[in-house]
């Protein structure tokens, strides 16, 4: 990564903050979107090669914006920002306006960042597209339906952009975790926490029901997940692959 510029978005905490922290250790300059800084993130920046840029990334708008900030090209884009809600109430209970958002921050903001690098990948023959998917793409889980269906989309999305600009030098690959060690499995508002809540257990309980499903035993971590990622941005004939780092969770097929 020595002399290579990328963009991270949802960089200031959990996978995204760790893939910052893995790509600047590689050499790269990077770019770290997130609506918000962190002390860990302004560590990372301090220390150089990070700089953060305030992004909303539901805003159309954005992505032009990072990449005007990033001096107008960049060789590594990773999508990261996402967030699964729980829907503790079933499939009848989300409605639209939950629909729309899910897709907006999970499946709209890579395809519009996407759309903004790309052109001058294309150009100069050369650049990385790496994008965080999810287990939930190929084991969709009615708790998480609509982040689900948004992660598959997602997949889906960046196999087939993969085939169009293969020969043109720009690599497009996913990573899909299972369960990492983030807030938004373990947080006051994760998963753990909103199902237990549900279901009159304790957050423990649920957590041991999810590692009694892995093989690992454990729960990724995010720098292992940010390894992945680090990977795919500089695997030189890798394209349409999709990364799963899910301690054996998903049966082969």
């Amino acid at each position: 990564m020595q002399g290579k510029t990328a963009i991270v978005t949802g960089a200031s905490k959990g996978i995204g903050l760790a893939v910052v922290r893995a790509l600047a250790g590689a050499g790269a300059t990077v770019l770290a979107a997130a609506r918000s800084r962190t002390s860990e993130l302004e560590t990372l920046a301090e220390a150089g090669g990070v700089r953060w840029v305030g992004a909303d990334l539901t805003d159309p708008a954005a992505p032009a914006a990072l990449l005007e900030a990033a001096g107008g090209a960049v060789d590594v884009l990773v999508n990261n920002v996402g967030a699964a809600p729980t829907r503790t109430g079933g499939f009848l209970s989300v409605s639209d306006a939950e629909w729309q958002r899910t897709l907006e921050l999970n499946l709209l903001s890579a395809v519009r960042m996407t759309r903004a690098v790309l052109p001058s990948m294309l150009e100069r023959r050369s650049g990385a597209i790496v994008t965080v998917a999810s287990l939930n793409a190929s084991l969709p889980d009615p708790l998480v339906i609509d982040y689900s269906a948004a992660k598959a989309a997602l997949v889906s999305f960046s196999k087939a952009l993969s085939k169009e600009v293969a020969a043109k030098g720009v690599r497009v690959n996913t990573v899909s975790p299972g369960p990492v060690e983030t807030d938004l499995w373990l947080g006051g508002a994760g998963v753990a926490a909103t199902v237990s809540a549900e279901a009159g257990l304790r957050p423990e309980e649920v957590v041991a029901g999810a590692l009694a499903q892995i093989p690992s035993g454990r729960f990724s971590t995010p720098d292992e997940v940010a390894q992945a990622v680090l990977f795919l941005a500089g695997a030189g004939n890798i394209t349409g692959s999709d990364l799963v780092v899910d301690g054996g969770m998903r049966p082969t097929w």
